[in-house]
Order: structure tokens, then sequence, then C-alpha cells
């Protein structure tokens, strides 16, 4: 039976410009980066889990670029994981947000494209 979402793809145009964000600015690790096709396969690891994201653009996906991801990043504290990020220039839409379901914060990738940061 499934155990895990291994990976989810992030489109992007500037591989490296997102490479040095994913790694530089939210600290994520390379587990591997190697040529595939006219790109890279560059996948990198959240710390403490197995999830990772793939910096990679599918042929005919490119206008996915700069949109929104159709996930969620979750920590433990929102508000001290958007000081922290935002100490290191991630762009965030504002400060986070309590809701009901939790609190959330939105940030966004050297290229547009938007992500939510939210509680477990």
């Amino acid at each position: 039976m499934i155990t895990h979402l291994k990976f989810a793809g992030v489109p992007c145009r500037d591989q490296d410009l997102q490479l040095r964000f994913w790694t530089e600015k939210m600290g994520f690790r390379v587990v591997t980066d190697q040529p595939m096709g006219d790109q890279r396969w560059i996948e990198l690891a959240i710390a403490g889990s197995e999830t990772r994201i793939v910096l990679f653009t599918p042929e005919g996906q490119a206008d996915r670029v700069g949109t929104f991801f159709n996930g969620s990043f979750a920590c433990d504290d929102v508000e001290a994981t958007w000081r922290q990020l935002a100490a290191r220039g991630v762009e965030f839409r504002g400060p986070p947000e309590k809701q009901p379901w939790g609190t959330f914060a939105m940030f966004k990738d050297p290229e547009g494209t938007e992500y939510v940061l939210s509680s477990r």
C-alpha cells in the first residue's frame, strides 16, 4: 500500500535560481541533481521528512510557473517559522493569519509561485 508522498513537483524556468532559494533560504538539501533532457532533475529533501520537492517542469507545463502550488508546507509553529524565513529574505504576502482550522502564511518563490505554510 501507499506509505507517503515521495515528491511534489515545483515547475520553474530558472533551476539555478530556484535551487539557491530552496537550499539557502528555505533550508532544504539536495538529494540529486542530474541531467534530464533539456533540464536537470533536482530533488530536494525537507529536513526530518520523507517528502521531497523536485525542481522540474514537464513539457507543456511552463504556464504553471508563477501560479499557485496546490499543497501546503506544514510546520509546528507558523509564526516562528515565518519570522525565521522572513529574516532570510523569503517574501510573504503578510504576517501569519489565524483561522479556526489553524494558522497559515503565504510565501512566494523567486519566480512568483505562491505557497501555503500552515500549522499541523
